[in-house]
């Protein structure tokens, strides 16, 4: 079975054509209930779930800082009916401020607007009696090691692993994990400070820079601790759902294009991925047994993995939007809505009449992403308004001007400075495309 939409038991086990889901948007269109949905500090693809509950017409409760680091985008404000201006770092103020919120005016569902906001959602919801994510589960979603804990116990293959706090540990932990070896912190996202080392010494550079960090994001500052794991080799992917009511659901799995190594830099993503049906059927059962090992019973997931001599691999796996705009690609090329899909179902809507089912635009989709080549700095990118005339450029957003400083070290997402979302006839095409991108496009000047 190709990717695609399925629905959870709640509704139906088996998979709804696209006609009979445009007979039924149809036919209920706008007869959907108006729910308050609170979004916690939303960022980046979490966007998606202010833009959703507007189009259907719901109220948006949006809690943000409101200052330094956590500042909502200007689209996300003029779509929200609400800022409820708090400390979203602070949990006491947090909870606080919506509980006093939904007593005034009830709110159906509560959702992170990012990596680091799946605590506050999953506390939120509980104090609330919404459907959630179980608190008690957070930690093995959120913390690389307690993840790690977690899979092993449930009797699935994954690396070596163990956790560092200080360099004289880094001997012992290479011992254990072996080498080349990965070393990154145990509660970062978006590759910050992940790197392969392949010697003790490089292990303790990379763990020296995770405590000289001084950067924040979101206004929190990295741990000192560090998860040291087995390196494996292999092609990266990620297979990306939603939990309903204990229902696993992976409706997609996507090919992840890195940078060169010692960095993990992602440089694109193709959905879905080109894969033959038996090693796609294989990584979506091992994604499945994840999502259950670390207990997500409902909402969004993120599992990242790799092909290992044929077999999946964990590399980590999160309870939120997938980022890098997969969830567009996504409803591209299987037309299902994930952020329509989870506030449908944390709200109790019916997910058709909510809009989480649309017409596919693709046979697949995908996006590159360009950097300046470590120059820190450019000057202009040649070729890049020949490129947004072809029919299969969605989007090319550039996401740093010229001439502004860039990271030198190409280590993570913030280096990347334009971004090429795209069409394609097959996942091989996809592929193709993403590499004329990287062909016609020239980073020019220094």
């Amino acid at each position: 079975m190709n990717d695609g939409v399925f629905r959870c038991a709640e509704t139906s086990s088996r998979l709804l054509s696209m006609r009979t889901i445009t007979e039924l948007r149809a036919r209920f269109r706008g007869s959907s209930v108006s729910k308050r949905v609170l979004v916690v500090q939303p960022a980046f693809s979490a966007n998606a779930y202010v833009a959703h509950a507007h189009s259907l017409g719901w109220e948006i409760l949006v809690a943000s800082h409101e200052s330094e680091g956590r500042i909502v985008a200007d689209a996300v404000r003029s779509l929200a009916t609400e800022i409820l201006t708090v400390d979203t770092n602070d949990n006491a103020a947090l909870q606080a401020a919506v509980a006093a919120a939904h007593q005034q005016n009830p709110i159906h569902a509560v959702v992170a607007g990012g990596e680091y906001y799946v605590p506050a959602a999953a506390l939120l919801s509980a104090r609330l009696g919404l459907s959630g994510l179980d608190p008690a589960a957070v930690d093995l979603v959120r913390h690389k090691a307690k993840m790690r804990e977690a899979v092993a116990a449930s009797g699935l293959e994954q690396p070596k692993f163990t956790v560092v706090r200080e360099a004289a540990e880094i001997d012992a932990a290479c011992a254990h994990v072996g080498l080349p070896a990965v070393v990154k912190p145990v509660d970062s996202g978006g590759s910050v400070h992940v790197s392969r080392v392949d010697t003790p010494d490089e292990a303790r550079a990379a763990l020296a820079a995770i405590h000289a960090e001084e950067g924040f994001e979101f206004d929190r500052a990295l741990t000192s601790d560090a998860i040291v794991e087995q390196y494996v080799p292999g092609t990266e992917y990620s297979a990306d759902g939603y939990v309903c009511d204990g229902d696993v659901v992976v409706v997609a799995v996507t090919r992840k294009l890195l940078g060169p190594e010692p960095r993990f830099l992602e440089l694109g993503h193709l959905t879905p991925a080109p894969l033959d049906e038996p090693t796609r059927s294989a990584l979506v059962a091992y994604a499945t047994d994840v999502v259950k090992a670390v207990r997500i019973t409902t909402g969004p997931f993120h599992c990242e993995l790799r092909l290992s001599d044929g077999r999946p691999v964990l590399m980590e796996v999160a309870a939120r939007l997938p980022g890098d705009k997969i969830t567009e690609l996504m409803e591209m090329a299987t037309g299902l809505a994930l952020p329509g899909r989870v506030l449908a179902d944390l709200t109790g809507s019916d997910p058709v009449r909510s809009g989480a089912h649309k017409e596919t635009v693709a046979k697949a989709a995908g996006i590159r992403f360009l950097t300046a080549g470590g120059t820190g700095s450019y000057a202009r990118l040649e070729g890049w308004e020949e490129l947004s005339a072809e029919p299969w450029v969605v989007a090319n957003p550039v996401l740093i001007a010229p001439g502004a400083p860039i990271k030198t070290t190409e280590a993570d997402y913030s280096c990347r400075i334009a971004a090429v979302v795209f069409t394609a006839d097959s996942p091989e095409e996809a592929h193709e495309r993403w590499t004329e991108i990287g062909e016609r496009v020239r980073v020019i000047g220094a």
